[in-house]
């Protein structure tokens, strides 16, 4: 459908339903004139359709953004999958009415996203660090506590990061046997693994902080470059994380490594340099899934 044409239908005695799919605070900043909103992304898309029609007959088109975005594309696809048999995606949306030079309902743009500059601090009771150990036959997964941690931006780039994580808080999820959990934490805090009575602190302190140019919303937009220590031993690394802020006072990071346990002195049950290990094998890698909410500090 071109923009001529949805002028055609909107001016008609007939006029069709006309429907923006993005969030609320979209709509309210630019709509097409006469639009009504229900917002695609949310769960409740077909509570706020029922709110506007029941007539599943009824001719209704939607739009959103616009080019590059499938919005208007999957809301129709969804409407027509309900069991509405006249639906139409306006696939132009926002940007081709607004290049056809045609009045724009709202408030006006968008709201911008917040501008970041300083230093944020670590929650540590929100922070979460996801761990997982596997061998051939099973896999082992719980939670380890962060100690604190730093993030630091400078006109909205990441210029420095580092967390350390309290080793003596492993914690298994998986094993509902108390004697056989305890056992294993027993064992993850010996120094067939971490050494935990010797070195209870992990830490990374990032050396260098790539952007990464080809990011998306909801993928990684930074390489982390540096060092991590545990048991005592220091290695580089490097790893992907998503940093983004919803309000502009709190910032939350994600990271997902895998740590080569046997390169920080962890050889208990490696393949690499163990021979008939039969049920006793254990992967050399760790994966860590690291979630870091950080608060903004005066």
């Amino acid at each position: 459908m071109t923009t001529s044409e949805l002028q055609t239908l909107l001016s008609s005695a007939d006029a069709p339903l006309l429907v923006q799919v993005l969030p609320e605070e979209v709509f309210a900043a630019r709509r097409i004139p006469g639009s009504k909103q229900a917002c695609v992304y949310e769960v409740a898309f077909f509570d706020q359709i029922a709110a506007l029609t029941t007539d599943k007959a009824r001719a209704i088109i939607v739009y959103g953004a616009g080019s590059g975005s499938l919005d208007a594309q999957v809301a129709a696809q969804k409407l027509t999958a309900a069991g509405f048999t006249h639906v139409t995606a306006f696939d132009g949306g926002l940007e081709a009415w607004s290049a056809a030079g045609l009045p724009l309902g709202g408030e006006g743009t968008p709201p911008a996203a917040p501008s970041l500059s300083g230093t944020f601090r670590a929650d540590t009771e929100q922070s979460l660090i996801r761990w997982t150990g596997r061998n051939l036959f099973n896999h082992h997964s719980g939670s380890v506590r962060l100690a604190d941690g730093e993030i630091t931006l400078r006109d909205n780039a990441l210029v420095a990061a580092r967390f350390r994580i309290a080793m003596d808080s492993i914690a298994c999820e998986d094993i509902s046997d108390s004697a056989m959990n305890q056992m294993l934490i027993a064992h993850l805090h010996s120094d067939d693994f971490f050494d935990v009575a010797h070195h209870p602190v992990a830490e990374f302190v990032a050396e260098s902080i790539t952007p990464l140019a080809t990011c998306t919303d909801g993928t990684p937009n930074y390489l982390l470059r540096g060092h991590f220590t545990l048991r005592g031993i220091t290695r580089e690394i490097e790893f992907p994380i998503l940093a983004a802020t919803a309000d502009g006072k709190r910032l939350t990071a994600q990271g997902v490594l895998d740590l080569d346990r046997t390169q920080f002195g962890s050889v208990y049950g490696s393949g690499r340099l163990f021979r008939f290990l039969g049920k006793h094998i254990v992967n050399d890698h760790i994966h860590l899934h690291i979630k870091l909410h950080a608060d903004r500090q005066p």
